[in-house]
C-alpha cells in the first residue's frame, strides 16, 4: 500500500471520530451527563476514545465502525487532548472511564448490574466492590471476558441488568457492545469500561494521584506490565503523535486553500 492509500484510510477516520467526541468542559456538565446516563431511554452504549483506540482505528476498519457506532464517546487520556489542541479544538475535561464509571455504578445503586469481562479472582473482588462498596442493594450477575458474544446475549436477556459493564479490552468490548445493543430489547446502558474490572478487582493499581496529576499514568502502568503494554505505549504513542501532528498539518493545508 502507498502512503497516499494509507493517509486515505486513516485521516477520514480519524476526522469523524474527532468530530464525535462528545465534550463536557465543566463539573456541572459532567453532572448532567451523569443523570442522563443513569436513566436510559433505550439500549445506549458508552465508550471512551484514548489515543490507544485512535490508533486501533487507524488500522482496523471494524473497529472503527464498532467505536463510531456507539451513542456516546468520551475523551480519555491526554494524547486526545494533543490531539484536539493541535486542531485548535478545546479538549474539555478528561472523562476516562477509570474515575466515570464508579460514578456510574453509584447511581445504580439497587438496580440489576452486570459485569462482563476479566476472570476470578479479580472478577469477584470486583463484584464485591461494586454490591458493597458502589451499589450497595443492586443485583450482580457476572461473567469472564472470554465467552462467545452470543453467550453475552443470553446472559442479557436472562438477566436484563440495567447496566453492563464490559471489561473485555478493545477491540472485542466495543464490537460485543455494539452486538449487545441490537439483540437486547429494553433500556440499559451498556459501557465499555476496558481495564476497569481489572481496577477494581485489585489486578491493576492505579497510580499515585501526583502520577495521574501530571498525566503520566500511562508511565506508571507500563512500569507495572512492561511486555503486555509495550506495544501500546512505547510503540504506539510516537506513531498517535506522528499522526496526530500529519492530520494537523492537513487540516491547516486544507484551511488555507478553502475559498474566502
Amino acid at each position: 500500500m502507498t502512503q497516499g492509500a494509507a493517509v486515505s484510510e486513516w485521516q477520514p477516520r480519524w476526522r469523524e471520530l474527532v468530530q464525535g467526541v462528545v465534550r463536557v468542559h465543566t463539573e456541572r456538565g459532567e453532572q448532567q451527563l451523569l443523570e442522563s446516563l443513569a436513566q436510559p431511554k433505550e439500549p445506549t452504549v458508552l465508550a471512551f476514545v484514548n489515543a490507544h483506540a485512535m490508533n486501533s482505528a487507524a488500522t482496523s476498519r471494524k473497529f472503527y465502525e464498532s467505536l463510531m457506532s456507539a451513542d456516546i464517546v468520551l475523551r480519555d487520556g491526554i494524547g486526545m487532548a494533543i490531539l484536539l489542541r493541535m486542531l485548535n479544538q478545546a479538549p474539555g475535561l478528561n472523562l476516562n472511564g477509570t474515575d466515570l464509571i464508579p460514578k456510574i455504578l453509584k447511581l445504580y445503586s439497587g438496580r440489576s448490574i452486570a459485569l462482563f469481562g476479566t476472570q476470578d479472582p479479580y472478577l469477584r473482588k470486583a463484584r464485591d466492590k461494586v454490591t458493597e462498596k458502589l451499589a450497595p442493594g443492586s443485583r450482580c450477575v457476572t461473567t469472564h471476558g472470554f465467552l462467545e458474544t452470543t453467550d453475552y446475549i443470553k446472559l442479557a436477556t436472562l438477566h436484563r441488568p440495567e447496566l453492563i459493564v464490559l471489561g473485555m479490552g478493545m477491540p472485542k468490548q466495543e464490537e460485543v457492545a455494539c452486538t449487545l445493543r441490537a439483540a437486547v430489547g429494553y433500556p440499559c446502558l451498556i459501557v465499555c469500561g476496558g481495564a476497569i474490572l481489572d481496577f477494581m478487582g485489585g489486578k491493576t493499581s492505579r497510580a499515585p494521584q501526583w502520577i495521574r496529576s501530571s498525566h503520566m499514568e500511562w508511565a506508571y502502568r507500563l512500569a507495572l506490565e512492561p511486555k503486555r503494554l509495550f506495544q501500546r505505549y512505547v510503540v504506539g504513542n510516537p506513531v498517535f503523535l506522528a499522526r496526530a501532528f500529519s492530520l494537523a498539518r492537513a487540516t491547516m493545508r486544507q484551511g488555507q486553500s478553502a475559498p474566502t
